[in-house]
């Protein structure tokens, strides 16, 4: 294939290689690199709105083992359902919206974060969380959406949710668990095989 004159000026860009660079461009912090990174894994600080929940799982390729290097993004709105619309909004809210954290450092290769339960953001929407993944070999990011297994009612009336083949839709589900008072969901990723998670074209 002919490489055109603007391929020959600038070369590849790194979504057209392999990668990755998730740790030192973008989790330098949680990496060990002597740098800031602008987001982590915690979402909600003291005075956020809402139930604070852990939201945990694994990136896992087609064999069920867990991906080391994928990176997982993460935004949602607060407990009342609003995002911050500014850094000082953020601030006065105690809430990011936003979070990333790479799969490299925690123990079976898992992602955690430390957030709100969201609320819903408009009438007939189920709360969830949406999520962005990003890993070795992968050349575009994958979207998906993250709903809650106590929120069966809400769930069944959300359009997006419900927009996925029945037999698909519990890929979309995190799994509540309480531990000594504290509540986690728990939700896996999967990126391939018979249980592939619904990705979304976004």
């Amino acid at each position: 294939m002919l490489m055109t004159a603007l391929e020959a000026d600038f070369g590849q860009t790194p979504s057209q290689t392999v990668g990755p660079y998730f740790a030192y461009g973008l989790t330098a912090t949680q990496y060990g690199y002597d740098f800031d990174q602008p987001f982590d894994a915690v979402l909600a600080l003291d005075n956020a709105k809402g139930q604070r929940i852990r939201l945990e799982g694994r990136v896992l390729d087609g064999d069920g083992n867990p991906i080391n290097d994928a990176m997982v993004e993460i935004s949602q709105p607060d407990g009342e359902g609003r995002y911050p619309q500014t850094p000082e909004e953020a601030r006065a809210m105690g809430f990011r919206a936003f979070g990333r954290v790479g799969t490299g450092t925690h123990e079976g290769n898992r992602f955690v974060f430390h957030t709100v339960k969201p609320g819903a953001e408009s009438p007939g929407e189920a709360p969830h969380i949406n999520a962005i993944v990003l890993m070795r070999g992968l050349l575009l990011h994958a979207f998906t959406r993250i709903y809650f297994s106590d929120e069966a009612e809400a769930n069944a009336k959300d359009a997006v949710l419900q927009s996925v083949p029945a037999e698909r839709r519990h890929t979309l589900i995190a799994e509540r668990v309480e531990q000594g008072g504290a509540v986690t969901y728990r939700f896996d990723i999967r990126m391939q095989g018979a249980d592939e998670t619904a990705f979304f074209d976004v």
